[in-house]
């Protein structure tokens, strides 16, 4: 399996995706956009999946980052070739706008570990999630399945695709477009590590606002949540790869 990786800055990188692809012996290639010259883009053709990662850019800051554009250019192309794509935080943004969806800012920021309340379209993914009737955003102590944000930003459902999940902070967290395209305001593959990472170069962000976490809350989440959080990143994978026909 051949995966190609956008990845925006040197501290968002594949977290606990890496050592699952990796068992899978998938042939990763990481174009690193902070990087001059990092890799000329392969031929779709040659591509089984594209992962696109997130990071504190704006899909609109092509002044500042002229890559955005030829990240952008590619991932139309990529839209129209049926390529599986897979989009994080600034990734599921980036997909978004290709399709026709809004990228504006959230009404809040939404930093920290926080639920998200998933809908129906969530089961052809995760056919073991417990769905929800509506959108309306919960309380702020409504239960539902604790993931990791970080984000100021957020995307219009495009038109055709199926919302995923909401939360008390932002009303559209995910989306599945034609069941090759998955595009998470929120991030699966966190680690510790690259919890801290985050925190370590964007603890800046971390303003006074109902939805944004402290770096200790952050740190102390327990390691069931990242367990859960990892096998629904792989399950995730999976249904986009549609690995379980390449692997023995």
């Amino acid at each position: 399996m051949h995966v190609l990786v956008f990845q925006h800055v040197p501290f968002e990188g594949l977290g606990a995706m890496a050592p699952w692809l990796a068992e899978r012996k998938a042939k990763v290639q990481v174009i690193r956009q902070y990087e001059p010259d990092s890799g000329l883009l392969p031929a779709l053709s040659a591509i089984d999946l594209i992962i696109v990662l997130g990071g504190p850019m704006s899909v609109h800051d092509t002044d500042h980052h002229p890559w955005l554009e030829a990240e952008k250019a590619y991932i139309q192309s990529a839209l129209r070739a049926k390529t599986p794509i897979l989009g994080l935080c600034l990734g599921a943004q980036l997909i978004a706008e290709q399709l026709g969806g809004a990228v504006r800012k959230n009404r809040l920021p939404e930093i920290g570990w926080w639920p998200v309340h998933w809908h129906a379209a969530a089961q052809h993914i995760w056919p073991e999630c417990q769905c929800v009737v509506g959108s309306e955003p919960e309380p702020i102590e409504a239960a539902g399945t604790r993931v990791f944000h970080w984000h100021g930003e957020t995307f219009d459902l495009p038109a055709g695709a199926q919302l995923l999940a909401h939360s008390a902070a932002c009303v559209n967290q995910g989306f599945l477009y034609r069941d090759y395209v998955v595009g998470l305001q929120f991030h699966l593959e966190m680690t510790p590590e690259t919890v801290e990472h985050l925190l370590v170069n964007a603890e800046d962000e971390l303003v006074d606002s109902p939805y944004v976490s402290t770096a200790e809350k952050m740190m102390s989440e327990p390691a069931d949540t990242y367990a859960l959080n990892q096998r629904l990143m792989g399950e995730l994978l999976t249904f986009l790869g549609n690995l379980e026909k390449i692997l023995p």
